[in-house]
């Protein structure tokens, strides 16, 4: 009867690989799985999904200074990394969105505003009042410090696109401006806190190609004004995070 051979110095056992063989083979699994995350990663940052802090109270009571944002990108559609390519997005800009973009006045600035304006309308503000294509909009999101009827030259870009009216005339103020036809292609962002806002009433129209996504949601907020130590521990706002943003 043949006996089963012992696994041994002289036994038919597999031999082990060489201990410098095993520990290359783990370090290159390891850097493979750490190189696939980080190309899914910027996958994800690139094509779908960006984080912003706010850093200015322009859209109080909306966000707040400390609000954490997840924008989704793949709404609008993604731009392309190095290039002028962009991948199209699953939905259009909306009237009363709220979209992070590249503004033309400011390089190496991301901004936060909402959509006012869409291409073809007519906007106009009378003390304060929204009216667009000559109809009052309902705005409870906005927030007003008082009366700002004052003329800030920034806002004479404006005349090119005045409806009626002697443009040699026109002096638009922060509380009442046009009315103005927008362009194809081009938006009228405004901050909800109006009185602290520099948007599209000073600086133009914006391209609808500078749009980065739309705000999702809040997934983190503190309050960072306070004095209290550490105050993304001690002044975290519980109750904001997971918010949808509208």
């Amino acid at each position: 009867m043949a006996r089963k051979r012992k696994p041994g110095k002289g036994g038919g056992g597999a031999p082990k690989a060489p201990r410098k063989e095993r520990s290359r083979a783990g370090l290159t699994e390891w850097i493979r799985s750490l190189a696939w995350a980080a190309v899914g990663f910027l996958f994800i940052r690139i094509f779908l999904l960006e984080t912003y802090v706010i850093d200015s109270g322009s859209m109080e009571g909306t966000l707040l200074v400390g609000d954490f944002l997840a924008v989704n990108k793949l709404a609008i559609g993604p731009g392309i990394p190095f290039t002028d390519i962009r991948l199209p997005g699953y939905s259009e800009p909306r009237r009363g969105d709220i979209l992070v973009f590249d503004p033309h006045h400011e390089e190496d600035m991301i901004i936060v505003k909402r959509v006012i304006g869409m291409p073809g309308d007519t906007v106009e503000m009378r003390d304060k009042v929204l009216y667009v294509n000559g109809e009052r909009r309902d705005e409870p999101y906005v927030v007003t410090i008082g009366a700002r009827d004052v003329h800030d030259p920034q806002m004479l870009w404006q005349r090119e696109f005045l409806v009626g009216g002697s443009m040699d005339d026109y002096r638009p103020t922060w509380d009442s401006w046009g009315p103005l036809a927008i362009p194809a292609d081009r938006y009228l962002m405004l901050g909800d806190n109006r009185d602290d806002s520099i948007d599209s009433r000073l600086w133009g129209f914006l391209e609808g190609w500078r749009f980065r996504g739309r705000v999702a949601l809040i997934y983190f907020s503190y309050d960072r004004d306070s004095f209290r130590p550490f105050p993304w521990i001690t002044e975290v706002r519980g109750s904001r995070i997971g918010d949808r943003v509208r």
